[in-house]
């Protein structure tokens, strides 16, 4: 494996095990805003994470339609996010 290659494939590595930390994380939350602002970060490194793989399929280190069914459930994973974080920031009524 190549240097960029390694590189990229460890970005990819934090990045995508950091969503489920940022998740666990926001799980044991003191407040709402803590909550929302932990799965902001999670969200963030999903698309990071996103990135990470496009770029590998771009690169043709790994071909794209290997990656397809995961840059789907990661685009999935972001949707989900983005939605926690909106209703997390609506006031409670």
């Amino acid at each position: 494996m190549d240097v960029a290659a390694r590189v990229i494939f460890g970005q990819l590595v934090r990045a995508g095990t950091s969503v489920g930390a940022n998740v666990e994380e926001a799980q044991a939350s003191h407040s709402r805003a803590d909550f929302a602002n932990k799965c902001s970060i999670a969200c963030k490194e999903a698309r990071e994470t996103r990135y990470w793989m496009r770029l590998l399929a771009a690169s043709g280190i790994v071909s794209a339609s290997s990656l397809a069914d995961l840059l789907s459930e990661c685009d999935e994973l972001v949707a989900i996010l983005t939605t926690i974080v909106k209703k997390a920031k609506q006031p409670v009524p």
